[in-house]
C-alpha cells in the first residue's frame, strides 16, 4: 500500500455499512488504509461490502448489531477492538426514514421506532465508542443527519424523521464540547437528496394533503438542475471530516445538497 494513505493504521466503525452512504464510506475508508468494522442488521448486505473491500486489498469485518440495542452496540465495539486492537473513527450513519404521515395519523409506535433508530441509535453508537477512543488518545466521530429538520422543513409527514435529525445535530454539538478535552472531534453531515435505496423501505401515508407545493427553477437541486447527489460524494466529505485535514473542525454540521435546502 502507498505511504500516503490518509487513514493508514486507523480502525473505523461504519454503521449502516451494507448499502448507500455507509457502504461508500466503508469502501473509501478501507481504500485509504483503515481497517473497517461494517455494522448492520443484515448479514448478506454487510458481507457484500466486506467482500468488495477485501477483493480490493483492504481489511474489513462484518459486525451484526442493532444500533438501538445498548447491549449489542457495546458488544460490537468489543468485537471490533478485539479484532483490530483499537478504535479511531466512528461513522454513525445508520438510520431510517420511518413512517411519513400527518401528525394526527402517526401512531406513537411509529414515532418511537424512528426516534429509537435515528436518535437513540446515534447516542448508543457514540456512547460506547468513547472509552475506546479515549484509549487511543482521541479520534473522530461523524454523524449522518439530513437537510430535513436542520435547514429544510417541507418533507410531507416527516415529523419524527425531522425531529430525529435535528436532535442529532444538537447531540453532536453538545458532545463536541464535552469530548474536546479528550481530543475527540464530533461533526455532522446533512445530505439532501442522494441516490440510495432508503426510499424503498419508507412508508408514506396520506401525505398529499400535508405538502405545500414549491416551484423551483430546473428542479429542486440548483447545482445539478435537479439531479441527486451520490453516496460517493457524501463519503468524500466524511473522509475529510475523519482525516487529519479537518483536525481543527468539531461541532460542525455541513450540508451537502447542491443548495437544495436554500430554496425555501
Amino acid at each position: 500500500m502507498s505511504e500516503n494513505l490518509e487513514l493508514k493504521g486507523k480502525v473505523a466503525l461504519v454503521t449502516g455499512g451494507g448499502e448507500g452512504i455507509g457502504k461508500a464510506a466503508a469502501k473509501l475508508f478501507a481504500k485509504e488504509g483503515a481497517a473497517v468494522g461494517v455494522l448492520g442488521r443484515t448479514d448478506e448486505v454487510l458481507r457484500e461490502t466486506v467482500d468488495e473491500i477485501e477483493a480490493a486489498g483492504g481489511k474489513a469485518l462484518v459486525i451484526l448489531a442493532d444500533i438501538s440495542n445498548a447491549r449489542e452496540m457495546e458488544k460490537a465495539y468489543q468485537t471490533l477492538t478485539g479484532e483490530y486492537g483499537g478504535l479511531d473513527i466512528v461513522f454513525a450513519n445508520a438510520g431510517i426514514n420511518g413512517v411519513l404521515a400527518p401528525i394526527e395519523e402517526l401512531t406513537p409506535e411509529e414515532w418511537r421506532e424512528t426516534i429509537d433508530n435515528n436518535l437513540t441509535g446515534t447516542f448508543l453508537t457514540v456512547k460506547y465508542a468513547i472509552p475506546h477512543l479515549k484509549k487511543q488518545g482521541g479520534g473522530a466521530i461523524v454523524i449522518t443527519a439530513s437537510i430535513n429538520g436542520t435547514r429544510y422543513f417541507a418533507n410531507p409527514g416527516g415529523h419524527a424523521y425531522s425531529v430525529s435529525k435535528a436532535g442529532q445535530v444538537s447531540f453532536a454539538q453538545t458532545a463536541a464540547l464535552e469530548l474536546a478535552k479528550d481530543r475527540i472531534r464530533v461533526n455532522v453531515v446533512c445530505p439532501g437528496a442522494i441516490e440510495t435505496n432508503i426510499d424503498d423501505s419508507t412508508e408514506k401515508r396520506d401525505t398529499e394533503n400535508t405538502h405545500l407545493p414549491v416551484e423551483a427553477p430546473k428542479g429542486d437541486i440548483p447545482l445539478t438542475d435537479g439531479a441527486k447527489g451520490t453516496a460517493e460524494q457524501v463519503a468524500d466529505l466524511v473522509l475529510f471530516l475523519v482525516s487529519d485535514r479537518s483536525s481543527h473542525i468539531t461541532g460542525t454540521p455541513i450540508w451537502i445538497d447542491g443548495a437544495q435546502s436554500l430554496l425555501i
